[in-house]
């Protein structure tokens, strides 16, 4: 439930041994290991002078694989349905692994499988460009003459091409004048396809007359003999390219079995390319490759029983150099862990701030229900993130943080009496008394709790956000930061909460006055002190800017409005799917019944959806944006140790299962 404390290690180790001491501790995954430019205590032995012959290779083979993997995938058997996309690796045990990486006739059928795609991929572009082709001369298929023929004429001059159908009429009777002939050998929508005889002494005349109508050469190259001949065998090549592509798909599902290798073999060599990319930028002597880096505190003791078993390689602690980031990671019990997801995706926090995971649980729970605020959406949420768990492969901790919100969902929302909006009124009217038992109020009939307690929660944590800055400078020591950063706004801020009560009768008007006095000093405090640096006006300036911001702290508290509004909304909404609903259930024939159930199953689920998405967005919202300022420092650099990552195979066996969550 904290920052997790780290420690810098160097280990040197023989280069004899060097590749197994790497393999091992990827396959530990336990330390992050620095290149050659961020390490400090190997920077004199220089790098490992190997070539980037080894990664190159790895990284070709690794771009054949791919696209083998893609090209037999259409001819394998796929696993389809939602199950698929929660579990799309295949599960294999450590001895099919061990055998398949040790295989080396699978590189051939690698080299198969993607000069097959290399061919098919060629032939598909031939009989694109074929019938391109064909679609020039189709409109010249009624040519009887011979195309060479035409350059054989001595007397005449010809043309044949494409004339705008637009133009056609008036470039017909402008070709008569000239003495020539034009014949419409075909008709496009927008072009007519014609051949035009003039004699040699017009040809200049003829071919202004062209240019004004827009006239388009046509395209004979490569053509011998009549365009109908030309057609057939254009035709004909594309025939035999697609039988091609026939054969070669045969081939391809014959090689299809081998998918299965081909994942195994992506994985492995993804891994040992991390692997050497990381042995390549590590320090190094002409004997002795140097490996240094960070591991959690709590993982030193089994990084040295990990390097003991070899006998040439030794690890020890060294300290940290002046200025140097230190990775962060954090650490929490199993109950708060899910919830390592929000804190993650805002950033991890400063090494010397706190890790605000345990602190945004019971808020983020809580807001979640609020903006939910359904008991029948909570227990569906509920089963279908269990169901999620149960299917999923990876990382579950957002599925467990949603089945955690769905529980806090279903409480609040007896409390407040939804299920599935009004259903119960609507449909079961004899489980009124059991609601109504489990009912504190109705946030439709009296929204007014459901108000105060929205604002009561954001002021609280509020407050809350500034003691834990509070409590963890007085911690560090940092005492002054602690009184002129945060009790004095804590002083000020309530004091001024509970002058207010007292100009509103809610308490004792002299017991209000008398905090109204108090809220004086702490502003003094703040408009001297809280700014600490600079000259005095600029102290001075920034205390009064401080002081003035008081008044977005209330734009704060307003803010968490938004859990009532948002519970409000989706419950309106669920009741407008009932009514609609129970509207349907009137039609005659029994079709009124298919089509309640149809409209209350889609509706509600479209709502569980919506608000379900809404809830977490906004919830994120105020923990990033109300929360974490009043007490986090952001920043943090996040620890990345080596480690082994499987994408398309889940391994089981062995000592340990081998992929990493």
């Amino acid at each position: 439930m904290a920052v997790v404390p780290m420690v810098k290690f160097v280990i040197a180790s023989y280069r004899r041994e060097a590749d197994e001491l790497l393999d091992a501790l990827q396959r530990e995954g336990i330390c992050q290991i620095l290149n050659a430019e961020a390490a400090t205590a190997g920077k004199e032995a220089g790098s490992t002078g190997r070539s980037e012959k080894t990664p190159k290779e790895i990284e070709e083979l690794l771009n054949k694989l791919t696209r083998a993997i893609g090209f037999l995938k259409p001819f394998s058997k796929k696993a389809g349905g939602i199950v698929a996309i929660l579990a799309p690796r295949i599960v294999v045990d450590k001895t099919k692994y061990e055998k398949v990486i040790a295989d080396e006739s699978l590189l051939e059928v690698i080299e198969q499988c993607v000069e097959a795609d290399s061919q098919i991929q060629k032939l598909k572009t031939e009989i694109e460009n074929y019938n391109a082709r064909l679609e020039e001369l189709k409109p010249w298929e009624g040519l009887e003459a011979a195309i060479e023929e035409f350059g054989r004429l001595k007397q005449v001059k010809c043309w044949v091409g494409f004339v705008p159908n637009r133009r056609f009429g008036q470039l017909q009777e402008a070709i008569a004048e000239a003495g020539a002939i034009l014949d419409k050998v075909a008709q496009t929508a927008n072009k007519s396809a014609c051949v035009i005889i003039g004699l040699n002494e017009n040809a200049e005349a003829i071919q202004k007359l062209l240019h004004g109508a827009e006239f388009e050469q046509a395209n004979f190259a490569g053509v011998t003999g009549t365009v109908a001949q030309a057609i057939v065998e254009i035709t004909e090549k594309v025939e035999a390219a697609k039988q091609e592509i026939g054969q070669q798909a045969e081939k391809a599902k014959s090689s299809a079995g081998h998918i299965l290798e081909f994942k195994i073999l992506h994985d492995y060599y993804s891994n040992l390319l991390n692997r050497e990319k990381t042995k390549e930028s590590a320090p190094a002597t002409e004997q002795t490759v140097i490996y240094e880096g960070w591991v959690r505190k709590k993982d030193f003791s089994r990084l040295q029983k990990l390097v003991s078993r070899f006998s040439a390689s030794s690890v020890q602690k060294i300290e940290p150099a002046e200025g140097e980031e230190i990775p962060v990671d954090i650490e929490n019990k199993s109950v708060i862990r899910p919830f390592e997801v929000i804190t993650r995706l805002y950033g991890m926090p400063d090494r010397t701030s706190v890790d605000p995971t345990v602190f945004l649980t019971p808020f983020f729970t809580v807001f979640f229900a609020l903006c939910l605020a359904d008991a029948g959406y909570g227990i569906l949420m509920v089963l279908i993130a269990g169901w999620m768990i149960k299917k999923m492969q990876g990382d579950k901790k957002l599925l467990w943080m949603l089945a955690i919100c769905g529980v806090s969902t279903a409480v609040f929302g007896a409390m407040t009496g939804g299920w599935f909006g009004d259903v119960v009124q609507q449909f079961v009217p004899a489980l009124k008394i059991f609601r109504e038992k489990l009912m504190i109020f109705d946030p439709l009939e009296n929204p007014i709790p459901f108000l105060l307690l929205s604002i009561g929660l954001g002021y609280f944590q509020i407050n809350f956000g500034l003691t834990i800055a509070l409590v963890h400078n007085l911690r560090r020591k940092e005492y002054i930061a602690a009184v002129c950063d945060q009790l004095t706004w804590l002083v000020m801020l309530n004091s001024l909460v509970l002058f207010g009560c007292g100009k509103f009768g809610l308490i004792d008007s002299r017991i209000g006055g008398l905090f109204g006095k108090i809220a004086i000093l702490p502003a003094v405090a703040i408009l001297l002190f809280s700014q600490r640096e600079g000259s005095i006006g600029a102290r001075l300036g920034m205390g009064f800017y401080n002081v003035f911001s008081t008044i977005f702290y209330l734009g704060d508290v307003l803010s968490y409005l938004r859990l009532m509004a948002l519970g409000m909304v989706g419950a309106g909404l669920a009741m407008a799917v009932n009514v609609i609903a129970k509207l349907a259930m009137k039609l005659p024939y029994g079709i009124g019944i298919v089509l309640m159930i149809l409209i209350l199953v889609v509706g509600h689920l479209f709502n569980l959806g919506m608000s379900a998405l809404g809830a977490f967005v906004h919830t994120l919202r105020l923990q990033f944006v109300e929360f974490f300022p009043k007490f986090l420092v952001g920043g943090g650099k996040a620890f990345e140790p080596l480690t082994k990552q499987y994408k398309h195979i889940y391994i089981t066996g062995g000592e340990k299962t081998l992929l990493k969550d």
